[in-house]
């Protein structure tokens, strides 16, 4: 299927991998496809409802030094909220600041 390889059983599409590109490093980008690393500062692009609290995270909350890990589910970035404290956000509910 053109550049893309596809799992005849699943469906599951995904990239090759480019020589001399690591093939256990995954390129994370944000909500408008700028992509991620390691210390960025991003901000909230849509107001976050978060459990146990009763105030939400507003829309351009800015989050300084994000970690990207494999999170549970699609859930890419660990960084600390100021006012909420640690947890884990998804990619594309941010842009890179």
């Amino acid at each position: 299927m053109g550049a893309l390889l596809v799992c005849p059983e699943c469906g599951h599409e995904w990239e090759p991998a480019v020589e001399g590109e690591d093939p256990g490093e995954r390129l994370i980008k944000d909500a408008v496809g700028n992509v991620l690393t390691d210390g960025d500062t991003v901000t909230i692009i849509k107001d976050l409802k978060v459990k146990g609290s009763s105030a939400p995270i507003k829309v351009g909350t800015k989050v300084r030094n994000i970690r990207l890990v494999d999170g549970f589910g699609d859930h890419d970035i660990d960084c600390k909220v100021d006012g909420f404290g640690p947890m884990q956000l998804k990619s594309s509910v941010v842009k890179k600041a």
